[in-house]
């Protein structure tokens, strides 16, 4: 079991809609196990979810889940809750756009850096002044750490894990039309949203807001059940997941709240601009059923990156850390980070 310090981070300057706090939590490791250039990682979760996710307690695999298996193998894992999502502020729903999450995430970030750089946050380890800092979001987190690192250039690099730069779009199971989304241009977004495709959205069923969402349901489940959890997953712990979008328990790893704002980034080019403002290594990762068409055309989004990797992992949906073959993916990120690390000069 890895230790791990709560903390509840102010932000209300940084975001400038009144008091504000960011939850985090910080997974430590045993300071013998710091490599030489030591790596601190922020986890992001996705809509619906909270910082939780990155620490799931899941059936055959020890505690602490991927923050605990990152630390265990040298490095600072700082999983950390968006506003409006899990132990965060909560505003009213259409107040926050992409710019204030990703202020509220950067202050965020700031602080925890400044709190290893002068020994305030633990005795457990030495002071970390100059770590290589990784940003490793998941769904719409990578939305918002795209956003985050295109605007304010926050880390040395960059996981984006089931989001595409280029469309993401979620896919029903096989033989079962996809639920259309609003295209929502972000300049519009939340004053007086613009819709640009009202056509698609006249033909039938589509999921709009969080109502429509937790009722689009079949028979036998949510329409989203296929792309966010392999077959090969418990189903018990799937429908425990999916359940919560259609009003029922939330589990810890799930969030009560959400940002309205995200209905925004599924429409093409959504955060196109700050894609291609990444100047720093990018490591694209998806499951062999998430929300990103065409995985191979992703490197296209990041003209500005010098170094790309893309990985696609086998019996993995949308929610990866529920796969049986999550430990592929954190393998792969875990690897690709530490190599970078290794390779820069501080």
């Amino acid at each position: 079991m890895t230790t791990t310090i709560e903390l509840r981070i102010d932000v209300t300057d940084a975001v400038g809609l009144g008091p504000a706090e960011v939850a985090a939590t910080v997974h430590l490791p045993a300071a013998a196990d710091l490599p030489a250039r030591p790596v601190v990682a922020f986890g992001f979760p996705g809509g619906g979810y909270c910082r939780r996710y990155f620490a799931m307690d899941l059936p055959d695999w020890p505690a602490g889940g991927e923050a605990a298996w990152h630390c265990q193998r040298g490095w600072v894992f700082v999983a950390i809750d968006h506003l409006q999502f899990g132990d965060s502020t909560v505003f009213e729903p259409d107040v926050l756009t992409f710019e204030h999450i990703s202020l509220g995430n950067k202050a965020a970030v700031q602080h925890v850096l400044a709190r290893l750089a002068d020994g305030s946050l633990t005795d457990a380890l030495p002071a970390i002044a100059e770590p290589f800092t990784v940003g490793i979001g998941q769904s719409m987190g990578g939305c918002f750490t795209i956003v985050a690192q295109g605007q304010h250039q926050l880390f040395d690099a960059v996981a984006i894990l089931g989001y595409s730069a280029i469309h993401t779009v979620v896919p029903s199971r096989p033989g079962t039309p996809n639920m259309p989304m609003p295209w929502i241009t972000r300049a519009s977004y939340p004053a007086a949203p613009t819709i640009v495709n009202p056509q698609v959205l006249a033909g039938g069923p589509a999921i709009t807001d969080p109502d429509s969402l937790a009722e689009a349901v079949t028979e036998q489940e949510h329409v989203w059940t296929w792309a966010f959890h392999h077959d090969d997953e418990a189903r018990d712990l799937v429908a425990l997941d999916m359940n919560a979008m259609s009003g029922g328990p939330v589990p810890s790893w799930r969030s009560a709240t959400s940002a309205a704002c995200g209905i925004v980034m599924v429409a093409p080019g959504a955060v196109a601009t700050e894609a291609a403002a990444i100047t720093v290594p990018v490591f694209v990762g998806v499951g062999e059923q998430d929300v990103v068409p065409d995985p191979a055309m992703e490197p296209k989004a990041y003209k500005s990156s010098p170094d790309i990797t893309v990985f696609r992992c086998e019996r993995m949906a949308h929610m990866h850390n529920f796969a049986p073959t999550r430990v592929s993916l954190w393998h792969r990120v875990h690897a690709w980070a530490q190599g970078l690390a290794d390779s820069a000069q501080p």
